[in-house]
């Protein structure tokens, strides 16, 4: 789950790391009531959206006074933010947040994120901060500095010192300054682990005026598989950011993500469902949605996972691939059959069902209203390359 940068900068500020003050207003007139609590001085209102690139967009704007301040609230609130995250529809900002500017010396990057081929934390910094992260891998490898952390040990400060020497700052902190940025990364560490993240994100992380480290930007994802943990982390959810298939998926126990393609996929299992995607991509498909409806999978989840696949006008052709083993096949077709018959669609369905009641399942297909809808193929490569011819004539 993907947080908002103030809820992010909340988080963190309750394991002890430093965090500026940060107001929040989804008004006019809140924002109004914000800015008369204000001294006057430098302010910066940025834009509220799960995005990057949002001050290219003219999502964060400086203010050298509150009446300033309100100026670019009027302007960046109901706004629709283009960056290269959004995509060409962008995203309409409700909430902005209004900050002190930060005098910085350097703009750093610094991440933990899960590296999962190795099963280990990564732990990202460079001296190339404020700058898009990909960009600067792809220019400048030799700016990107990486860490892996043992889970078990926790993060050890030769770790960190060796982050902050190659930063520059070993030599640039006087010890005690040095120590206050030890103590800084400990809090962000502690806060990853206990707050189940996958990704923290600090771009820029500053090196103020006065030799310390501060956040400037924070970008903040929680383990979707955690989150019953963490309760008041759930309530942070923002709707208005969400894809809409994606939490009336939630609310059906799927996991589902949408994609771009024109080929629906409904199958049962992470890992088939990734080789299914990638299946239908080696042989030229472009898959519309990552659907996995799981090992316990009902008949009513299979009609709702239909139903979801039909939400996406982009389908040309949905792509039905269950290995029986917990769930049967008989009752995925039954699922598929039911679904068709309430939802009225006429997309063609191209099914592969091997597994337990494989040969029942089969037999529900062929004698049903919509035998000549619903196509079966055992074989799972050529399965693959009928939904792609399908999707390709609709």
């Amino acid at each position: 789950m993907n947080l908002h940068e103030y809820q992010a900068k909340r988080i963190l500020k309750k394991y002890g790391v430093p965090i500026s003050p940060v107001y929040v207003a989804s008004t006019k007139e809140e924002a109004l009531s914000i800015t008369e609590k204000l001294d006057e001085g430098s302010w910066v209102v940025k834009a509220q959206i799960h995005a990057g690139g949002r001050g290219k967009a003219g999502g964060v704007k400086l203010a050298s006074s509150t009446q300033e301040v309100l100026t670019h609230v009027d302007s960046i609130l109901g706004a629709t933010l283009v960056t290269p995250q959004t995509g060409s529809k962008g995203k309409l900002v409700s909430i902005v947040s209004i900050e002190p500017v930060l005098v910085m010396q350097k703009e750093l990057y610094f991440s933990f994120l899960l590296d999962r081929s190795s099963s280990r934390i990564m732990l990202v910094a460079s001296q190339a901060g404020g700058m898009n992260i990909e960009e600067v891998a792809a220019t400048m490898p030799d700016k990107i500095y990486t860490e892996y952390i043992d889970t078990f040990t926790g993060l050890p400060v030769f770790q960190i010192r060796r982050v902050l020497a190659n930063l520059g700052l070993a030599t640039f902190f006087t010890t005690q300054q040095l120590q206050k940025a030890i103590a800084f990364i400990q809090s962000l560490y502690q806060a990853f682990i206990a707050e189940d993240m996958s990704l923290l994100e600090l771009n820029p992380l500053a090196v103020t005026d006065e030799n310390e480290l501060a956040i400037v930007d924070c970008k903040m994802q929680i383990d979707d598989n955690a989150l019953f943990r963490h309760v008041e982390t759930q309530n942070m959810q923002d709707p208005k950011e969400e894809d809409v298939s994606e939490l009336e998926a939630q609310q059906h126990g799927l996991s589902f993500i949408s994609l771009d393609g024109n080929i629906g996929c409904m199958v049962n299992g992470a890992g088939l469902a990734m080789g299914t995607l990638d299946t239908l991509s080696y042989f030229g498909g472009s898959p519309a949605n990552f659907l996995d409806i799981g090992g316990n999978a009902t008949e009513e989840r299979v009609t709702e996972a239909i139903k979801l696949i039909c939400n996406d006008t982009k389908v040309k052709c949905i792509f039905v691939n269950i290995f029986g083993g917990i769930v049967r096949c008989d009752m995925i077709a039954e699922g598929v059959i039911n679904a068709i018959q309430r939802t009225g669609i006429n997309l063609p369905v191209i099914v592969r069902l091997e597994g337990a009641k494989a040969q029942e399942a089969k037999e529900l297909i062929e004698q049903s209203p919509f035998y000549n809808q619903i196509k079966m193929i055992s074989d799972f490569a050529e399965a693959a390359k009928s939904a792609i011819l399908v999707a390709s004539k609709a």
